[in-house]
């Protein structure tokens, strides 16, 4: 069992205003940086808990364990095999916003209310996966999103594993007064 890291994100997020503040979260990967503004007006669940697990550190160090090219590039199991999170779920918050290249939304399992830590990122445009599954933010910019799509056409095995690990070597939150 995953240890839980409910209280800790609680307690990271516990003044974060989404009326005074934008957030965007960074990631430093071993194939460049990924800098991702959050949307907390279609999913404030979703962005209070990926900026809490990435204000704990909880992101240091994890692989991207899945990586399909032209659908998703997969990151957020602390065991690196798809089937780990932080001890907790949180529900769904669908919307309307579409799944295009860089687009960041929440992995799950068949239950829509079983969300944790893995999130996914966009390679292009996945209109099945619209409405089915919470986007909550996207790549920043142009270079952020050069990355996303470097990590997306890495060699994979037949799991879509990276042959070679493409890991997140240190995160960052970011608030900025509106």
């Amino acid at each position: 069992m995953s240890k839980d890291y409910r209280a800790e994100v609680d307690a990271a997020v516990a003044d974060m205003d989404f009326e005074k503040n934008n957030y965007q979260i960074e990631f430093e990967t071993t194939l460049g940086t990924i800098l991702l503004d959050l949307w907390p007006d279609v999913a404030p669940g979703h962005v209070k808990n990926v900026f809490g697990l990435t204000k704990i550190g909880f992101y240091d160090g994890i692989i991207a364990h899945r990586v399909i090219p032209d659908f998703v590039v997969q990151i957020g199991c602390p065991q690196g095999t798809g089937t780990g999170g932080p001890g907790y779920t949180i529900d769904a918050e669908f919307n309307s916003k579409p799944h295009e290249a860089g687009v960041l939304s929440m992995a799950r399992t068949n239950d829509p209310d079983s969300a944790g830590s893995q999130f996914f990122i966009c390679l292009g445009r996945v209109p099945h996966l619209d409405n089915q599954y919470t986007v909550f933010g996207k790549t920043a910019n142009q270079e952020s999103l050069d990355v996303v799509l470097k990590i997306g056409g890495v060699d994979t095995n037949s799991q879509d594993r990276p042959l070679e690990d493409v890991k997140i070597l240190s995160t960052k939150t970011i608030v900025t007064p509106k």
